[in-house]
């Protein structure tokens, strides 16, 4: 009996069921990686100490409602910087709309290549008809590079150029004083340029005032800035001011406002195209 007892002693000695085992058991050892063998040594928290860290305190940067009318926050149109005004603010053309724009700019061709340049700067693409190719063709392929986003055309050759939101089209047309008819349908997202060198009195209003959305002029003779003024109903300063007009000057009026704009061509530009001038 007392053998009998003590197997059964023995057996309920490793009996992990009991009711005396530890709940929590302390978890086992995790053996030190050995270098080399695949398993990252885990490093050291550094939580405890981030949270001790403290930026510097700067007083709260608020605004009283009577203050609010003194904020000014520096927000322009967005499209082609053409120059400076008055002011020294940056000038710029909003060329790209939802809708089709026609400019006519009596002048030379400086200002123009200009603005094909900057044009293409921001992902528009430029075709130019032109009677005069070679005037373009070393500004298109300047500009263009591997791409073709200047293109020149003879004049009449160019084809429709598809203009999307996210690819406008800037055509510049420059087929002398009396250019013939625009064969291009109007087109949303497609801005037609049109390069006079200078302004015919009989034709003025057809020029300038039917269809023009923007106008732009450099230095004039007095008849064409007597014309010029009848047209876009500009006042007696300007129509005086416009015989006189630098290089580097031009009017830029649209139906409800005029500007003058000083060209600031950039260094490379200059290294492309020379100094600004009016005549070609």
């Amino acid at each position: 009996m007392s053998t009998t007892n003590a197997g059964r002693g023995r057996r309920r000695a490793p009996n992990v069921r009991s009711n005396n085992r530890n709940p929590n058991p302390p978890p086992a050892p995790t053996p030190n990686p050995t270098p080399g063998a695949g398993t990252p040594v885990p490093r050291p928290s550094r939580r405890k100490g981030l949270a001790r860290l403290v930026g510097p305190r700067h007083e709260r940067h608020v605004l009283t409602t009577a203050q609010l009318p003194a904020l000014g926050l520096p927000v322009g149109d967005d499209g082609v910087v053409i120059g400076v005004d008055p002011e020294r603010n940056p000038a710029v053309l909003g060329l790209f709309r939802p809708e089709p724009l026609d400019v006519a700019f009596v002048g030379g061709a400086y200002v123009v290549q200009i603005i094909a340049l900057r044009a293409a700067a921001i992902g528009a693409r430029v075709a130019i008809e032109s009677g005069r190719p070679q005037l373009w063709s070393a500004m298109a392929q300047a500009a263009g590079g591997a791409q073709p986003c200047v293109t020149v055309h003879q004049v009449g050759r160019l084809g429709p150029q598809g203009p999307t939101a996210g690819s406008p089209v800037l055509v510049i047309r420059d087929c002398g004083a009396r250019p013939p008819r625009n064969r291009l349908a109007p087109a949303a997202w497609q801005t037609t340029l049109t390069l006079l060198p200078f302004l015919d009195p009989a034709q003025a209003r057809q020029r300038i005032g039917v269809g023009a959305g923007l106008v732009g002029i450099q230095r004039v003779s007095p008849i064409e800035a007597q014309a010029a003024a009848s047209v876009l109903s500009l006042p007696g300063e300007d129509e005086a001011a416009l015989p006189t007009l630098a290089d580097e000057l031009t009017l830029w009026s649209t139906r409800k406002s005029r500007k003058y704009v000083l060209l600031t061509p950039t260094r490379a530009e200059a290294d492309l195209l020379g100094s600004p001038r009016r005549m070609d």
